[in-house]
């Protein structure tokens, strides 16, 4: 068995907590192997200027760690779900998905205690596509302005004032410690989260056995059959962050999965939502009809449209 494993890892406040909340449960259950943390720049970290969407998507924020596995660098990363896309390169996977923590998404202000408490024309500051048309759907009249950075950065700017609220994914700022920040969550009802969202990946190399045995003490099944069901989804859909996407899959205490699924346009004036119950064992079934589904009642329609404005 291996001695050391090298984590590969973002330099963001968020990324090392969660690296090292792995490094951490790695290590409690295997007493003689150490973890040691590669800190990698990626792309997206330098560049804070630009929307997402308009730069490439949420891969500028994987490829430069991928790359540090394929050459041998790193044995392992640790990703936001969220931000890692469908399309893993050729010898790696992400297949270890500790426990979900919160999937829902936070209002934050220093003023107001929800979405609906917020004045006409008040400003909302989000860097999501899917958060924004939720939001224009939910209250048409407020201005919503782009919010990139990490986590400290985004909340500096609440509190300077350079807006009245802002929207971050509960799941961060619970791994951060700044659960007191939420002024509220928002209902799912309301707001559908990201693919994966609250979610933890952990990815490493196919061939790579013993790092997988490792790795497997971290694994949590029922996590698993949700956000596979998901990301069948969004690979259905061949999606990016480019388009407002949604999806949340669940298990009930019965064994019933049911996820359900939106595209958006951007102004939040056309939203296909749909929902499907099954088996987990069914999971990505469910999730490429899901998108089939969806893609036959419009969205088909709404992708090609934004894609055709990228």
């Amino acid at each position: 068995m291996k001695k050391e494993l090298v984590l590969a890892t973002r330099k963001s406040k968020l990324a090392l907590a969660q690296s090292r909340w792995v490094k951490s449960r790695i290590q409690d259950a295997w007493p003689g192997v150490s973890v040691r943390l590669l800190e990698v720049t990626t792309k997206g970290d330098k560049i804070l200027d630009v929307p997402l969407a308009k730069v490439g998507g949420k891969g500028l924020f994987v490829k430069e760690i991928e790359e540090a596995m394929l050459d041998g660098r790193a044995d392992m990363a640790v990703h936001s779900l969220k931000d890692v896309p469908t399309e893993i390169p050729s010898g790696l996977e992400v297949s270890i998905f500790p426990k979900r923590e919160d999937f829902r998404d936070a209002f934050i202000s220093n003023r107001y205690a929800a979405v609906h408490d917020l004045p006409q024309g008040a400003a909302v500051g989000t860097s999501s596509l899917r958060r924004m048309a939720q939001l224009k759907r939910l209250r048409p009249d407020l201005r919503i302005e782009s919010l990139r950075g990490n986590l400290d950065t985004r909340l500096k700017k609440l509190d300077q004032g350079d807006f009245d609220a802002i929207i971050l994914a509960c799941a961060g700022l619970k791994r951060l410690g700044l659960a007191q920040r939420i002024s509220s969550f928002i209902p799912v009802e309301e707001m559908l989260p990201a693919i994966g969202q609250g979610c933890l990946g952990i990815e490493f190399r196919s061939s790579d056995e013993e790092t997988r045995e490792i790795l497997s003490s971290l694994h949590h099944e029922d996590t698993a059959v949700c956000v596979n069901c998901e990301r069948a989804f969004l690979e259905r859909l061949e999606g990016g962050c480019q388009v407002p996407i949604g999806a949340l899959a669940e298990l009930s205490s019965e064994g019933t999965l049911s996820v359900t699924g939106l595209v958006a346009d951007e102004k939040g004036e056309r939203v296909i939502k749909k929902r499907l119950k099954g088996k987990p064992g069914e999971g990505r079934q469910m999730g490429s009809r899901l998108g089939e589904m969806i893609l036959e009642a419009g969205g088909r329609e709404i992708l090609e449209e934004v894609y055709n404005e990228v």
